[in-house]
């Protein structure tokens, strides 16, 4: 009887657990504006609109970045800016290593380095460049992300190195394949929080495509 019980609990337990991980996971929050083009089986290319970001650059290693990246990204959202206004979380989180070759839209300013990362909070679609609140900190930067095509891998799972280089190299394979040219860094984008069950997960690695 005492085995049943502690059977019964722990099966309760798990599916509180994943009730709120669907839960979490269920409710829609806003991300940015894009058209699917094509899909194939592995990927799809996807249109996207231009957005705002709030950005950082911070040391690596990559799974560490996002971390330290919160705490000047997150911040920022929660009242770190002039004016002290909070700012609605929306998806993705996103990750690209630097250096890189960056589009600069005045009067945005960013200084690449050596090595680390560039991690992106994408910003509401309410705001425009001049509404969205200077931040307090000077390393985190604000800029318009311009409308572009990208490849995009969608997976569930952990936010491991080796998971994403596993994915990285098959999409690569893919848009090769298909008789696509890829042009720039890869960038990570990450749609839960870090509590969330990993194969609730929503990830997802994005390619620039030239076309």
């Amino acid at each position: 009887m005492e085995k049943i019980r502690r059977d019964q609990m722990k099966n309760l337990l798990v599916g509180l657990i994943v009730f709120w991980g669907v839960a979490m996971n269920a409710f829609a929050i806003e991300e940015p504006t894009f058209e699917v083009v094509k899909r194939y089986p592995q990927f799809e290319i996807r249109k996207y609109q231009a957005y705002l970001v709030a950005e950082v650059i911070v040391p690596g290693p990559a799974e560490k970045a996002g971390n330290t990246a919160f705490e000047y990204l997150g911040g920022y959202i929660f009242g770190k800016n002039k004016g002290s206004k909070k700012i609605e979380m929306t998806a993705p989180v996103s990750q690209t290593p630097v250096p890189i070759k960056i589009a600069m839209t005045a009067p945005v300013s960013q200084t690449a380095t050596d090595d680390g990362y560039l991690v992106q909070f994408a910003m509401p679609r309410e705001f425009t460049m001049d509404t969205l609140p200077e931040p307090n900190n000077p390393k985190v930067k604000l800029r318009e992300m311009p409308a572009k095509t990208y490849a995009v891998i969608t997976y569930s799972g952990t936010w491991s190195q080796s998971l994403y280089e596993e994915k990285l190299s098959l999409l690569k394979k893919s848009v090769g394949e298909a008789g696509l040219k890829m042009e720039g860094e890869p960038i990570f984008s990450r749609y839960n929080a870090p509590f969330s069950l990993p194969f609730l997960r929503r990830n997802e690695i994005w390619i620039s495509l030239i076309l």
